[in-house]
């Protein structure tokens, strides 16, 4: 895997105190979407791993690219404002490995390698523009210690700002039982599909009319089910959804804002909202009870609040297009993902043997993960 690098920002007073010595024990992972900035820094726990720092920011990168197909300036400037206080977060720490990863936005840019380079110049991180493949990948490896074993068949929901990814999971691999120690790309996925649609992209396309529309919220639905169709790799295991023995898992805001809502939290709580489970009738009525309300009653909501007041109802529409084609009763909350994922698979890689080099007369100011 491309690993980040980190170097002092532009105009650094190098001199000004010795950096700080490296934390081996240390993995950090940065995860650049379309809607949101999110950075995690963590030390190994067993089977999976103990937080001791974490960042996320509202950033909106890919707000207005449907229409463009460029990253705005205002979009960029409020990305790198947060990659710069990630920078700095990492720079404290100074984890053994770092990894930072841009999407959909940066993926679909005529100007999202020039974006990236920008990123590198200005904050010393080095963004690697991840594949959607590899995206679905990172998303069920965030999310494994949710899936419930005694099913036969999952499936990761995995929702973002400029695009949705679906992986099918067979939970009859034997592979599971060591999934802790796989690799992303070696996890029993049967199937996945990516679609360049998220809740910034399908908010954009379907602008929100007054509040209770149900044709426009059912516009989104059936263009989302069109969009993702039918997933021939994914066949073989229609006979466990059929039967009850699947279910879904969701992560993204938008989801984690419904279990929110279904909750009434005062304000929102990660310990309960992370690993819940909902009914497919719990998700639709909270859904209908956000179609009810107008954008500004949907903010002073202490789950969703303004950053998602206009998204969180095409997440709500993903996720019913997802329950129509691939129904089930069981849904599955994941306040996790592709962050999460990115953190366990650093810890997995062994780490590069290095020949022994001369001790320099002073420690460098800048340097790069291993």
């Amino acid at each position: 895997m491309t690993q980040a690098q980190h170097t002092s920002r532009p105009g650094a007073d190098a001199t000004a105190r010795p950096a700080p010595a490296r934390d081996a024990a240390l993995f950090a992972a940065i995860d650049l979407g379309t809607n949101n900035c999110r950075l995690l820094i963590a030390a190994p726990a067993g089977r999976s791993f103990r937080v001791v720092e974490s960042f996320s920011r509202i950033v909106r990168l890919g707000e207005g690219l449907s229409h463009t197909g460029r990253l705005d300036d205002e979009a960029m400037e409020r990305a790198v404002a947060a990659l710069r206080i990630c920078a700095d977060k990492v720079r404290r720490r100074r984890p053994l490995r770092i990894r930072a990863v841009a999407t959909q936005a940066c993926r679909s840019a005529i100007n999202g390698e020039a974006f990236v380079e920008r990123v590198a110049a200005e904050t010393g991180l080095r963004l690697s523009i991840i594949s959607p493949e590899e995206e679905a990948q990172l998303s069920v490896a965030g999310c494994l210690t949710l899936l419930d074993r005694t099913q036969t068949a999952a499936l990761v929901v995995d929702v973002g700002g400029g695009s949705t990814e679906l992986s099918w999971v067979d939970l009859t691999d034997p592979r599971l039982e060591q999934a802790h120690r796989l690799q992303p790309s070696r996890l029993p996925i049967r199937a996945w599909v990516s679609i360049p649609l998220g809740v910034v992209s399908l908010a954009e396309r379907f602008p929100e009319g007054l509040a209770g529309d149900r044709v426009w919220y059912r516009a989104m639905v059936d263009h989302i089910k069109a969009a993702i169709g039918d997933v021939e790799g994914a066949r073989s295991l229609r006979p466990a959804f059929d039967a009850g023995d699947a279910h879904l898992i969701g992560t993204s805001g938008a989801i984690t804002s419904l279990a929110g809502l279904h909750l009434d939290l005062e304000r929102y709580d990660r310990n309960r909202v992370d690993g819940l489970w909902l009914t497919r009738g719990d998700c639709e009525a909270a859904a209908e009870r956000l179609l009810a309300q107008d954008a500004r009653a949907r903010a002073a909501q202490p789950c969703i609040g303004p950053d998602r007041a206009d998204l969180v109802l095409a997440g709500a529409a993903i996720l019913q297009a997802v329950q129509e084609l691939w129904p089930c009763e069981r849904v599955r909350v994941a306040d996790r993902g592709l962050r999460e994922g990115l953190l366990l698979s650093l810890m997995q890689e062994r780490p590069a043997r290095r020949r022994r080099r001369r001790p320099r007369a002073a420690a460098p100011a800048a340097m790069s993960a291993p």
